[in-house]
């Protein structure tokens, strides 16, 4: 047996473990009762915090990463109904919003990496690595071939996530007139539903081939590419229900609580502090970003706010989605965001050691 083969029968196992079914048990409850409380966006933060403090409390709980890849597709198919010929035409205003990620994403390192090496004690290596404003996947196998302190890498990560789609959601709810999950008189019975199976098999084998060639969060951006390529030459178009977004915010929220599974409390409040003034500083040039954007490109301001924001490339592309502010735009960013960051964190490590030399 191999090894791929090996993995997704040990995460079709977890689907029927208790640590899987207790996940669920304290999620949906914790949702309804957050929209009670009439917390925004609280089919993610509800269930988020829950499953963070059960994680902290040592209580077993998993998300089966086939589970996180479905809703992943999910919420790429989504985000594909927004792609049309005239996005195409947009993407060359782009440009210059991209050009800013690069120069936020080098500052951002520079200023970061240099606060916490005089302020945390972090090493060199552990402070670029914990100071690039997301990609936390890509970064934990970069830093362990480099033999770089994990845990400080992770736990910086894993706050300044935390802190950044909690907050968020608030400022957009008190700085925009659109409504959460807005109900339409779309039919959605009375469409080919064979159009959705062909663009789930498409967005399948563009995960497939962008896995291959190492194209960042192949699991959004191959079924993105998919769903567009098919809806641009007229293929097949399909329209998911809005109701589909509060289950993608469910375990979303879910997955982020899920990742302190192997955290204790003592670890994280050692990380805390330092993580919080980080978290403040990536925000403010985020922030920064944004407002020099508005120069470049005619954009709501909120969505560019969601486009430089630090970290959490899925978890910001479906509150775009929530609150409909471009989650093509948003999600176009984040991926080049993605880009960059495994493009100038070596570099930054190479002339590191050069100057060790």
């Amino acid at each position: 047996m191999n090894s791929s083969t090996q993995k997704i029968k040990e995460n079709l196992s977890q689907l029927f473990t208790l640590k899987f079914i207790t996940v669920f048990l304290i999620s949906v409850p914790s949702a309804i009762i957050a929209e009670q409380l009439n917390i925004p966006l609280a089919w993610f933060l509800g269930p988020m915090i829950i499953t963070s403090i059960a994680a902290l409390s040592g209580i077993k709980i998993i998300m089966p990463k086939i589970v996180l890849s479905f809703i992943l597709i999910i919420l790429g198919l989504h985000i594909g109904n927004y792609i049309d010929q005239n996005l195409f035409n947009q993407m060359f205003d782009w440009i210059w919003t991209s050009l800013i990620m690069l120069i936020y994403i080098i500052i951002c390192i520079l200023v970061v990496a240099k606060y916490l090496q005089k302020f945390a004690s972090y090493g060199e290596k552990a402070s670029i690595f914990s100071a690039a404003p997301g990609a936390l996947g890509p970064l934990m196998i970069l830093a362990e071939n480099e033999k770089t302190d994990l845990s400080q890498v992770a736990t910086s990560h894993l706050i300044r996530l935390i802190i950044i789609i909690t907050v968020i959601p608030f400022i957009i709810v008190n700085n925009t007139q659109n409504d959460v999950l807005l109900n339409d008189e779309f039919n959605y019975l009375a469409q080919n539903h064979l159009n959705l199976i062909l663009l789930i098999v498409a967005s399948l084998f563009f995960i497939f081939v962008f896995e291959k060639i190492r194209v960042p969060a192949a699991l959004l951006s191959g079924t993105l590419f998919a769903s567009g390529l098919l809806q641009i030459t007229d293929v097949a178009t399909y329209k998911l229900p809005n109701e589909t977004v509060n289950f993608c915010l469910l375990i979303l929220g879910s997955s982020v609580g899920c990742r302190f599974a192997e955290k204790t409390v003592k670890e994280i409040a050692n990380n805390s502090l330092h993580s919080i003034v980080a978290t403040v500083i990536l925000v403010t040039l985020g922030l920064l970003a944004s407002f020099v954007a508005t120069f470049f490109v005619d954009t709501n301001i909120l969505t560019l706010i969601l486009s430089f924001s630090p970290g959490g490339i899925y978890e910001v592309a479906v509150i775009a989605i929530a609150f409909d502010l471009d989650p093509d735009f948003v999600a176009f960013h984040h991926i080049i965001r993605l880009l960059f960051i495994l493009f100038t964190v070596p570099i930054f490590l190479r002339v590191l050691e050069k100057i060790k030399k």
